[in-house]
């Protein structure tokens, strides 16, 4: 009898997603308030990575909005090489993401471990990120934090973009202004704040390839005023050996990815059609573009599939330090939304259960009013699917567009709004400003109060042409 009592409650795999469908299996990661470990779904026997926060942690480091926006963004997204969500869930102490699990490991952990790649390697990686980004950018989305530690390799060593809490959408017509993402990667126009859109995700893409190829990068300085003075004004320099590693033609890339006047930055062409651009260059001109999306080239480096290509002491922190260790608990019933706190209502809300075997993707955004649709994206107009949206403005709420301007789309329910946190910004707001997570950068990261901001000596970037 006693045995009885202790069966275990049948898993309703009908039902919404929670974290009783799946085993959970050893830790891989560690953010600031999240951390990432290997999951397998309990009835197809499928391998995931799962993303959990703590709930508490992220109200306390004034992350909601950065959470709840790459909760929607990423329900938007589907390509090969983007860690694609799966499901999404919550209980009542931590928001869950359920992710491709890439076992391949991140470039930051193989340039720590083998140094500096070849050519053949990194253009292969810089392609395969080039293509996703172009993605991204046909939808409006703009990443603003490329860089070594984002690109998870999976076990054939494909690349892929991972990590959007500070992605937003944008619109040329009114240029975003927040200062996101890790200094050492930022374009020019974030860091002197006179405004910009998607060809920031181009520079930082010159920056990772340039480091990739020499284990160093480009621009550099001791204090973060020094970097900032490096990023606007020092010219472009080789390593003495660069001309042994890398080709003219790769050479002369990188330099067109780092054009300070992103007017003139390759990948971004005013109007749409940048990444024609990247195909019609002579370091890329040779790939075959269809075979590449179709996964079909095989990738110059395939991580060893015999050792862990992650840092291995966060299964053992796990183990030893975690107070509270992760496990599947049933949520609270009769819960009173209406008394949370504003940040814990906003999770609650807005974080919503998302099912990739049930669901259609959509996006949570409509071109406000004024806009439109006409307004120019970086990327092929060919790539823009039915769900491409818009957010406008730091102080725009989401619109639900008639059905006769976006007729390929699925109506979008309407969501509620207008919830306002501690920092007197509703959600929308708070993400397009940047968010809480703006300057938790991981490596490179800084605080925008350390940045002496000096316009005299410093050269402005060109701001973006209108269409």
């Amino acid at each position: 009898m006693g045995a009885a009592c202790c069966k275990p409650e049948a898993i309703d795999f009908e039902g919404e997603v929670n974290l009783f469908h799946f085993y959970l299996l050893r830790s891989v990661g560690k953010g600031a308030f999240g951390k990432v470990r290997v999951v397998q779904h309990k009835h197809t026997k499928t391998l995931f990575a799962l993303k959990y926060i703590n709930k508490a942690k992220c109200v306390k480091m004034k992350a909601v909005a950065n959470i709840v926006q790459e909760r929607r963004l990423l329900e938007e997204i589907d390509h090969p090489f983007v860690v694609n969500l799966r499901y999404a869930f919550q209980d009542d102490e931590n928001c869950f993401f359920v992710l491709d699990l890439m076992l391949g490991g991140d470039l930051r952990f193989h340039l720590d471990r083998a140094g500096a790649m070849n050519e053949e390697t990194v253009r292969f990686y810089m392609a395969e990120i080039a293509s996703a980004v172009d993605y991204l950018h046909s939808k409006r989305i703009v990443h603003r934090d490329l860089k070594p530690d984002n690109i998870l390799l999976d076990e054939r060593g494909h690349a892929h973009i991972t990590d959007f809490n500070i992605a937003v959408h944008f619109s040329e017509r009114r240029l975003l202004t927040g200062v996101a993402g890790s200094m050492a990667y930022m374009a020019p126009e974030v860091l002197t704040k006179r405004g910009y859109s998607a060809p920031v995700d181009f520079w930082s893409l010159g920056i990772l390839g340039y480091e990739l190829l020499f284990g160093k990068r480009p621009f550099r300085g001791r204090t973060n005023t020094a970097l900032t003075n490096s990023i606007l004004n020092e010219p472009l320099s080789w390593p003495e050996d660069a001309a042994s590693k890398v080709s003219t033609e790769g050479m002369r890339a990188i330099q067109s990815f780092l054009e300070r006047d992103p007017n003139r930055r390759l990948g971004y062409r005013p109007g749409g059609g940048g990444m024609a651009d990247i195909k019609a260059h002579p370091w890329f001109r040779g790939l075959d573009w269809g075979a590449l999306h179709r996964k079909e080239i095989v990738p110059p480096f395939e991580p060893d599939s015999k050792r862990a290509n992650f840092d291995a002491t966060h299964e053992l922190e796990e183990l030893l330090l975690e107070e509270n260790p992760l496990k599947a608990r049933k949520r609270k019933e009769g819960q009173d939304v209406e008394a949370m706190t504003p940040e814990m209502r906003m999770m609650e809300e807005h974080f919503k259960v998302f099912d990739y075997t049930r669901a259609q993707r959509r996006s949570y955004y409509h071109p406000a009013p004024g806009t439109g649709t006409s307004a120019q994206t970086t990327s092929a107009t060919t790539a823009i699917s039915s769900n491409t949206a818009v957010s406008t403005s730091p102080t725009s709420k989401t619109i639900e567009a008639p059905e006769t301007r976006m007729p390929s789309r699925p109506t979008t329910p309407s969501d509620r709004t207008g919830v306002i946190s501690r920092t007197g910004m509703d959600v929308e707001a708070q993400i397009l400003d940047g968010g809480g997570m703006a300057n938790l950068g991981g490596r490179g990261g800084w605080k925008s109060s350390d940045i002496e901001m000096s316009p005299s000596p410093l050269r402005q970037p060109t701001p973006l042409r209108p269409a």
